[in-house]
């Protein structure tokens, strides 16, 4: 996207740029397959204990191939769910994922665990134990700043990470801008990774 230098676009017409682009993206699948096979080649996810994923929906980098593969390896694997707090904010439950078919459709069609599983001790991880996380975002830049769907729930759960959690955000090469208007409470990636390069935050 191009803009001037003294003018950054503001969020809401990057984001349609941003779902444009995902949208006309070719070949989804296989350059998922290469972001995917990327991210889980990088040392800190090589040393990771506990990671969280996203499971895709709509245009978004495909990930349910890779999670399948991921679930056969020896980590535990995390995948976020929306939820509230028990003061009505919006925020990311986090569900320790043994086979993807635990999964059902939930808001938006976007697959999650059942809603009467949520608060199940043996399945629920906290925040502190994440040593690594996948972010899906609508636009970033190759510094690390992201731009998500607005309704902050990854924004929120970026902010309670432990200081040494990896944060890597996962995007087609063709989401990229220049630079994204941050705001003081957003949290930059340490990495974000298209099928061409590894961009370090």
């Amino acid at each position: 996207m191009n803009h001037d230098n003294n003018r950054l676009p503001d969020k809401e017409s990057l984001r349609q740029w941003g779902y444009r682009q995902r949208q006309q993206q070719a070949d989804k699948a296989l350059l998922s397959h290469v972001i995917c096979r990327q991210f889980v080649k990088q040392s800190e996810y090589l040393s990771a204990e506990t990671v969280m994923w996203y499971v895709h929906c709509r245009t978004e980098v495909q990930t349910l191939d890779a999670l399948r593969e991921q679930l056969k390896t020896s980590k535990r694997i995390v995948v976020p769910y929306c939820t509230e707090d028990e003061t009505g904010h919006k925020v990311l439950g986090l569900w320790l994922l043994n086979q993807l078919e635990e999964l059902v459709p939930g808001m938006w069609g976007i697959l999650e665990p059942p809603r009467n599983k949520w608060g199940d001790a043996k399945k629920r991880v906290r925040v502190e134990e994440l040593d690594m996380i996948m972010t899906p975002g609508v636009v970033f830049d190759r510094n690390g700043g992201r731009l998500g769907n607005g309704a902050g729930y990854y924004d929120r759960l970026l902010q309670t990470v432990r200081s040494d959690t990896r944060i890597v955000g996962v995007c087609f090469e063709s989401q990229l801008v220049e630079k994204i208007p941050m705001a003081a409470h957003d949290v930059y990636m340490h990495n974000v990774i298209t099928e061409k390069a590894v961009y370090p935050g």
